[in-house]
């Protein structure tokens, strides 16, 4: 069985990759009948030289593969026939930006893996960049707030090398006495949360956020109960919550109103209640003046995040009373980052932590018979055709808009 780690193509240009030089001589050791190569790049976080010293073969052809490894969308005239390709494909939320994809792909036969499909049984994703995307979130959150108030000046995240060279940065400032809200339960609220515990950041509960106040900034950490309830007034579980979520209200402005920076960290489902409404933010009681959306759904929960921005120009300004977009130093304005590709500031570490969890959760499913079901419930696509479980895409690969 013979796997290529494909080049980057799209761009911006993305310096990830699936496995790092010393993870892919660990999956060896693991796997010795497993032949690894590596397509040539001078983008990528690990040089070609570092790949040749670990022993693997660098090509700049990998026709000769059975299964490719990559990390964002293939252009449709890089896709290689007949081939298993596994990348983050985008296309299984119906994204109209990548029906041609999705369409090249079936038409030249292809096997596509999403990353984002790779699940357990119960549907929890197995692997992902979500860690990587709270940890630069969090940092570029106080960057922001940094050059708003003209208190401090961060670097940029993607000018430091890893986790530890953000956290150095953050540990040199002081933070004046904010109130900060942080939302989620999953690998991107912990990401933040790493960095809210590493600036020594104190947690407090619900209670005591909404109803103190305090000489030292604080964070709060909430899941959907705690911003959310049912319209008929029972409590139940996270579970209901997500099952019905049409049975729920909003109940974050209690935050709203005492929070200073909000860092969106959830999970947003379909038909779940927004957090707050345009009018809601002309509230002269609204209080939230950053937020950093790492979620990033446009015309999604959060009304103020009403595009995405970029690692080059991460932050802007939302004007609550005019609905429009401002400069983020306006003195009206509620500053937003947005960024929606925040692991691209990380390279080494998330490239370094995907390779981790691939090995741990994916390779295993090619030697032993796929027994978990790993593959086939990831596979979209097989002899030309949607499989069953994604079929509900057919009229979005159909369709010729």
């Amino acid at each position: 069985m013979k796997f290529g780690i494909i080049r980057e193509r799209k761009n911006p240009p993305d310096k990830r990759v699936v496995f790092s030089p010393e993870k892919l001589q660990e999956l060896i050791g693991k796997y010795p009948s497993a032949k690894f190569v590596v397509e040539t790049s001078d983008i990528r976080v690990f040089s070609d030289l570092a790949y040749k010293n670990a022993g693997f073969e660098v090509v700049s052809d990998v026709s000769d593969c059975d299964i490719l490894l990559g990390v964002k969308e293939v252009p449709v005239d890089a896709l290689i026939p007949n081939k298993k390709y596994f990348f983050f494909s985008h296309t299984i939320k119906k994204q109209p930006y990548n029906r041609k994809l999705l369409q090249a792909i079936l038409a030249k036969n292809i096997e596509l893996y999403d990353h984002e499909t790779i699940v357990k049984e119960n549907g929890a994703r197995l692997i992902g960049f979500g860690r990587y995307a709270g940890i630069v979130g969090a940092y570029n959150g106080f960057r922001a707030i940094g050059f708003k108030l003209n208190l401090f000046q961060l670097p940029k995240a993607a000018t430091l090398e890893n986790q530890q060279a953000l956290i150095a940065e953050l540990q040199k400032i002081n933070i004046p006495n904010l109130k900060i809200l942080l939302t989620g339960n999953g690998k991107v609220a912990y990401g933040a949360k790493e960095m809210l515990d590493a600036m020594h950041i104190k947690q407090v509960s619900v209670e005591e956020y909404l109803h103190q106040n305090f000489s030292e900034p604080v964070f709060c950490f909430v899941d959907v109960l705690d911003y959310n309830k049912r319209k008929d007034g029972k409590i139940f579980d996270n579970a209901d919550f997500y099952n019905h979520p049409e049975a729920y209200q909003a109940n974050f402005l209690r935050f709203a109103k005492v929070t200073d920076f909000f860092i969106a960290g959830h999970f947003y489902g379909n038909g779940a209640p927004v957090f707050f409404t345009k009018e809601d933010a002309k509230n002269p009681e609204f209080k939230i003046r950053f937020i950093a959306d790492i979620s990033c759904d446009i015309n999604g929960p959060i009304p103020t995040t009403i595009r995405a921005s970029t690692i080059e120009n991460p932050f802007y300004g939302y004007h609550p009373e005019k609905e429009t977009e401002v400069d983020f130093l306006d003195e009206n304005a509620i500053v937003v980052m947005a960024v929606d590709n925040l692991p691209c500031e990380l390279p080494k570490d998330a490239s370094e932590g995907f390779g981790e969890m691939f090995l741990e959760n994916v390779i295993p499913a090619f030697f032993d018979g796929d027994k978990n079901g790993i593959l086939s419930r990831a596979k979209i696509t097989e002899n030309g055709k949607l499989t069953e479980r994604f079929s509900y895409l057919q009229n979005y690969v159909d369709s010729m808009e």
